[in-house]
């Protein structure tokens, strides 16, 4: 009984990995098109504040043909550059290199570019459009605190994540959602700032109504931007998870390094930020307790991961 419920499993798992890669392609248009549309309410907020609402619609056409495309074929680009990340030479970190390496060829995926934060964390992400445009990224805590067997794992889980083309959905969910955030941002604070004195003004009222909107989309652009990360997020980390222990043969090394994470005293990356959060393989913000930290948390808990992988 026992040598016919591995292969079953493993099979399953192969199941779960191919649907998991066509379901990654109605996602990637998802966010898109909540892109499209929170973008559309911008500009038709911008169109009653400027008092014509075809050119609201038109700047915010505009910013979506420049924006976009630049999202999805420089995305990578711009999380590494945000989250300090630097090439990492063969010369300077071999054994890194070596495994990505390694774990690219049993993947059977084209070697990803290999990058390293400058932080005592023990983190790691992968990111980029696909398997031919994927980079690696470790935290130097995570190089000098994790053993071979551990650090395999990790770097294992990243691969699956490119393998099954999470790296794209992670990507956009990283980029477009938070210029959302930012522009929620600018559009309240420049209502606020251009309304000032404007009482005396026959569109007072009307301003008014602009703050109100402008605050309610405030308080609404970062939820509807934590629900697609919800969206993206929980599944594919176990399945990553799983993935990876297929990669290595060796769940307990994964479950290792996630033992690691879990108790680090100091596990915050200091150049991470709430946009870029989901990426990591484990939250690389300080961990908040309680319902509603746990209703929108961006990965699983930790410690469920754990003993998945050491039931494996």
């Amino acid at each position: 009984m026992k040598k016919t419920e591995g292969p079953q499993t493993e099979a399953g798992q192969r199941r779960d990995l191919y649907g998991e890669i066509s379901s990654n392609r109605w996602k990637t248009m998802m966010i898109f098109v909540m892109f499209f549309l929170m973008i559309g309410v911008f500009g038709w907020l911008f169109g009653l504040y400027m008092g014509d609402v075809l050119v609201g619609f038109v700047m915010a056409s505009l910013f979506c043909a420049v924006y976009c495309p630049i999202a999805y074929l420089a995305g990578d680009s711009m999380i590494l550059t945000v989250s300090s990340a630097r090439p990492a030479t063969k010369q300077e970190f071999p054994f890194l290199h070596n495994t990505v390496e390694g774990l690219a060829m049993a993947a059977g995926i084209p070697m990803p570019r290999v990058f390293v934060i400058d932080d005592t964390a023990i983190n790691a992400f992968a990111t980029g459009r696909s398997p031919e445009r994927a980079a690696v990224t470790v935290t130097t805590g995570a190089l000098k605190r994790l053993k071979r067997t551990e650090l395999e794992g990790v770097i294992a889980h990243e691969m699956s994540h490119i393998k099954n083309f999470d790296i794209r959905v992670m990507m956009l969910a990283a980029v477009l959602v938070g210029v959302i955030a930012l522009l929620s941002d600018f559009f309240l604070r420049g209502v606020l700032y251009g309304n000032r004195g404007s009482d005396d003004r026959e569109g007072g009222n009307g301003g008014a109504i602009l703050i109100a909107i402008g605050i309610l989309l405030a308080v609404l652009s970062p939820i509807i931007a934590q629900m697609i990360h919800l969206a993206v997020s929980r599944r594919r980390e176990y399945l990553a998870d799983a993935s990876g222990a297929m990669l290595t043969r060796y769940p307990q090394g994964l479950a290792d390094a996630l033992k690691r994470i879990r108790d680090d005293k100091e596990p915050v990356v200091e150049t991470a930020n709430k946009a870029t959060a989901h990426l990591y393989i484990s939250n690389p913000l300080r961990n908040t307790r309680g319902f509603v930290a746990g209703l929108f948390a961006t990965h699983p808990d930790i410690d469920d991961r754990i003993g998945r992988l050491e039931s494996m």
